[in-house]
């Protein structure tokens, strides 16, 4: 018995002093840590998609509470909204960022880009990737096995049934860039949405010659340059035989997407071109002299 109590009377004791001593340790070496990094992580939406460049919404709070300058910073999620927040607590600027969107850069839907084999596997772009070039003759294109669509947080990316590729619901997406990430192909490229949503880019990435990319895919992009020469803006370039638009210096003027003849071209959101019918001719008029047909061309 006096054993047991001598045991536990020892155990007490060290107890007592290992708990004295890690006291101070950790008073010695504790960090004081500035209370505004609580009130910045309030602000922010919490997803910690890590679209910042962070590692979470703790991280970022802590970087826009040590640096001077806050322009480079963007909370995708929140947006500019959340940033001027964040700076107003701080006493700080935050630079205007403009919103950016996902584009799935591949337009090589079942149809115009058929299949030359099966893949029996997992189905996964990362492991397809690593094995061989894809089910089709397109070594460039999208595999279609749903890689962005898992790494979504945000369910703003699906795989479309029909057409094999994905789709992006710009209403959810909040360019955390997960999916860019996610994509093996380098596909998917995040993009200012633009003014009233409309943007344009060259849904293809084929850097094969034109007649091979053709061959492999109807909707490719031959590297003609056609869409250079019409480009007032210089915001057209060719290299490796694909053509990029450039989303700093596009002004949407669409003279590109006439002038591509694979369709490979993209312009989004922009409404239709309306018609008029051509009207019959009365008597001493010729049909030159009367409602042409016309095509209407809706200012951005």
């Amino acid at each position: 018995m006096e054993i047991i109590l001598f045991s536990l009377l020892v155990m007490g004791v060290t107890g007592l002093l290992s708990a004295v001593i890690l006291y101070f340790v950790l008073q010695k070496f504790k960090v004081e840590e500035d209370p505004r990094i609580d009130q910045v992580e309030a602000l922010l939406p919490g997803a910690n998609c890590g679209g910042c460049g962070s590692a979470g919404c703790r991280n970022f709070a802590e970087r826009c509470v040590k640096t001077e300058d806050m322009s480079d910073l963007l909370c995708p999620v929140g947006g500019s909204k959340t940033m001027q927040e964040i700076a107003a607590v701080l006493g700080r600027k935050a630079g205007e960022q403009k919103p950016k969107v996902a584009v799935v850069r591949c337009n090589g839907n079942c149809e115009a880009r058929k299949k030359t084999n099966y893949y029996d596997g997992v189905r996964s772009c990362k492991i397809e990737h690593n094995l061989y070039i894809g089910e089709t003759g397109c070594s460039f294109g999208c595999l279609g096995g749903g890689d962005c669509e898992r790494a979504c947080t945000f369910d703003a990316i699906h795989i479309n049934p029909e057409t094999g590729l994905p789709e992006v619901d710009e209403e959810k997406c909040t360019a955390c860039g997960a999916c860019v990430k996610a994509c093996p192909k380098h596909i998917i490229e995040l993009r200012y949405k633009g003014p009233k949503n409309r943007r344009i880019f060259v849904s293809c990435v084929n850097e094969e010659k034109g007649a091979v990319a053709r061959k492999a895919c109807s909707n490719a992009c031959i590297g003609c340059s056609k869409c250079v020469k019409e480009c007032a803006f210089d915001a057209i370039t060719v290299k490796d035989n694909l053509a990029y638009i450039d989303f700093e210096k596009c002004r949407l003027c669409r003279k590109c997407v006439d002038a591509c003849p694979t369709g490979a071209i993209h312009a989004i959101n922009f409404p239709l071109a309306v018609k008029k019918a051509t009207a019959e001719p009365k008597t001493g008029e010729t049909p030159e002299t009367v409602n042409k047909t016309e095509t209407k061309q809706p200012t951005a």
